[in-house]
Parts: C-alpha cells; sequence; structure tokens
C-alpha cells in the first residue's frame, strides 16, 4: 500500500498535468474557431469561383446546383486492385497529418487512409504535410520529396499555390497520372472523418464533379449564411451569358485556380479537424485527470485519518 507520502507526491503530479491539459484545451478550441473563420471567410470566394467554372462548362446555374448530387457519387474513391492499379500512370499522394500528437486518432487515422491507398498503388509518391505524417511515411519507404511541415501548422495560400503548380505541371508534362488529397475532413467538433479525394487527374478538367467541398458547403458548420446563399442561387431563374474571350480560354484560366484553392481549402479543413480532435481529446485527459484526483484525494484523507486515529490510540494506551 502507498504511503501517504507517495499519494500526496501523485496528486502533486496530477494537478500539474490537469494544468497542462486545460490549458492546452483552450488554446486548441481558440485556434478551432480560428481555424473556421479562415474557412468561412475564404468559401464565397470559392463558391463564386466553382459557380464561374460551372458556367463556363456549359452547365450554368443547374451544374452548380447539382454539383452536390455528382459529389455524393464520388465521394467514395474506389481503388482499384494492387495488380492493377500502376496501369493507370505515375500516381502522387498528397497526404496531411500535424506536427504534434496529443490529438487523439488525428494521426493514427489519416496514417492509415495513406497505407490503405498504397496498397493499391505501391508505386506511388507521397507528398507528406506535417512531421507525423512524413515520419510515418519515411519508416515505410515512402519519404517526402521536400518538407512541408509548415503547411500543416500554419496553412497558407502561397505555398500551396506553389505545390499546386509544380504538381499540375507534372500532369500537363504526362510524368503523373492521378494525383490523391488524404486527410481528416472535419464533420464537427466531435468528428473527424479520414478522407480520400481525387485533386487532379490526367486530362480532367471535369473535375467539377470532385469539388466535394464547394457542394457540401451548407452542410457544414463553418458558415450558416451559406445555407441563404444556397437557397438564392437555386430559386434564381437560369441565365445566359456572353463569355469574352472563349469559354475554352475562361476555363484553362480558372481550372488552376480551382485545383489551388482546393489544396489550400485541404488544409484549412484538416487544421479545423487537428484543432477539434486535440481540444476533445484534452478535454477527455482533463475529465480522467479530475476522477483520478479524486480517488487519490480520497485516498488521502483515509489514508490521513487512518493514521491520526492510530496515533490517538497509541496516547490513549500509553496514559492507561
Amino acid at each position: 500500500m502507498p504511503t501517504l507520502k507517495e499519494i500526496k507526491g501523485r496528486i502533486g503530479s496530477v494537478q500539474n498535468t490537469l494544468k497542462i491539459t486545460s490549458a492546452m484545451k483552450l488554446v486548441s478550441s481558440a485556434k478551432l474557431h480560428k481555424a473556421q473563420a479562415a474557412i468561412a471567410n475564404m468559401r464565397p470566394y470559392e463558391a463564386h469561383l466553382q459557380r464561374i467554372l460551372a458556367v463556363v462548362q456549359g452547365g450554368g446555374r443547374d451544374t452548380f446546383s447539382s454539383a452536390k448530387n455528382i459529389a455524393d457519387a464520388t465521394e467514395k474513391v474506389s481503388l482499384p486492385p494492387a495488380d492493377t492499379a500502376d496501369a493507370t500512370g505515375a500516381v502522387v499522394i498528397v497526404a496531411i497529418a500535424s506536427n504534434s500528437s496529443l490529438c487523439g486518432g488525428f494521426n493514427a487515422n489519416a496514417i492509415a487512409k495513406v497505407k490503405e491507398l498504397l496498397r493499391a498503388y505501391p508505386k506511388a509518391t507521397v507528398y507528406s504535410i506535417g512531421r507525423k505524417m512524413a515520419d510515418a511515411m519515411r519508416k515505410a519507404g515512402y519519404p517526402s520529396p521536400a518538407d512541408y511541415s509548415a503547411l500543416s501548422e500554419h496553412p497558407s495560400y502561397g505555398p500551396a499555390d506553389e505545390l499546386a503548380s509544380g504538381l499540375m505541371k507534372e500532369v500537363e508534362e504526362g510524368r503523373v497520372g492521378k494525383v490523391f488529397l488524404v486527410y481528416n475532413h472535419f464533420v464537427s467538433s466531435a468528428r473527424q472523418e479520414p478522407t480520400i479525394e481525387v485533386l487532379i487527374a490526367n486530362g480532367g478538367e471535369n473535375s467539377l464533379s470532385s469539388a466535394k467541398k464547394i457542394a457540401d458547403a451548407t452542410e457544414r458548420e463553418f458558415s450558416p449564411a451559406n445555407i441563404a446563399v444556397a437557397t438564392e442561387r437555386e430559386s434564381s431563374p437560369s441565365e445566359d451569358y456572353i463569355l469574352e474571350p472563349s469559354a475554352k480560354e475562361i476555363r484553362k484560366r480558372l481550372y488552376p485556380k480551382t485545383i489551388k484553392l482546393r489544396l489550400y481549402a485541404t488544409l484549412l479543413d484538416s487544421a479545423a479537424a487537428e484543432h477539434a480532435a486535440r481540444t476533445v481529446a484534452m478535454q477527455t485527459a482533463t475529465d480522467n485527470g479530475e476522477d483520478l484526483l479524486d480517488e487519490l484525494t480520497l485516498q488521502y484523507n483515509k489514508g490521513r485519518q487512518q493514521k491520526i486515529t492510530s496515533e490517538i490510540l497509541d496516547l490513549a494506551s500509553g496514559q492507561q
């Protein structure tokens, strides 16, 4: 049985740990609100850009309003058998995780999703964003071509633009046939869903069908105002547009912007999911620490009471 001194030491250790977990929970919660605000601020531009792309592709408003139905059909990426996957051409996987731990199963889930994709594309090149992902992929034999750890902690459009431009150039030159995104999608504060999406496909300006982020904007917690925007858009009458220069030229210029913005949106999405996962993990750790502290305090008080009772009995026996 532990002594009172040992129990008191454990109580002090648990109290110090509780201070850390409580502080981390507050910091992660503040970062989560900031990440949600960043996505909410970016969403109107992203939605409008996607709407313009839908118009120049010939579908007008109806194409945009029905993008969600198309996206729902392609939400689950079907993986080919491992023995035939390499026939589709070189594959690049952009895998996103965090730079640090203490966020529950956030990193483990993303790493497991990447390994699932690698079983179908064993010769793929993995661009790891986040130190945890880079370390796991290096141990698995897929070192990242460059260090992108800063993008995980501080998502920025400039580096995302450079990365997306490099990937599009490789696709245009025929060195890469398809680019996948693997990350944790922020569904709610309590749920982060590991997701595989196609970012770029060779000859794929029809990537409107995979624009899941834009299509499900009204289902997220980031910006309730999107619901009103979507309602107004769907209720508005169809319009005719005069395009200058040609639709093909506009599409050629808009498509790279859409890809870059999608990558940036994914980084923000993953960052929000990370902060949400860490907030929940630290809340759980704090609750468990408080329960343990109550048990230790009760054990300490019982031991102290027993010691005082024994001393009183010893004094009473000595007086007799």
